[in-house]
């Protein structure tokens, strides 16, 4: 039984989120498990969320799912727009919630491209690190 899709393609949050996403060395994008995710070899971020015990996809629907440096992640985890989400949290993933900045003008994109830049790096193959790098000389 296939999942139900859970979100819309139309959504400006995930726009933006795509633009961050696929800008990035061969990233592609797929539904899976009825949300869109972005992967090269691996999965580096994906589009919406629950959270451990409420399976309700309304509270983090507009959030973004990544996999943060584990020395990050305790700071991360005090700020109010990050959450551990469901299935994924226990293997170091974390959530940060769009809503929380009440329209899509108000979040800090430039912060959400950190996020996904570095969960790219800590999933993508290292020939494509090398190429990012080269991109951003750094």
């Amino acid at each position: 039984m296939a999942h139900p899709v859970m979100f819309e393609d139309s959504d400006p949050y995930l726009t933006r989120l795509r633009e961050i996403c696929l800008a990035l060395p061969e990233a592609q994008e797929k539904v899976s498990h009825g949300r869109p995710n972005f992967f090269t070899k691996k999965v580096f971020a994906g589009y919406g969320a629950v959270i451990r015990g409420d399976h309700d996809p309304e509270p983090y629907a507009r959030s973004v799912v990544f996999l943060p440096d584990a020395a990050d992640r305790p700071a991360l985890l005090d700020d109010d727009r990050v959450f551990e989400p469901a299935y994924l949290g226990p293997y170091g993933w974390l959530g940060f919630d769009f809503g929380r900045a009440g329209s899509v003008a108000a979040v800090a994109w430039e912060e959400v491209a950190e996020l996904v830049d570095a969960s790219y790096r800590l999933t993508a193959p290292p020939r494509l690190v090398r190429e990012l790098e080269a991109r951003s000389g750094s």
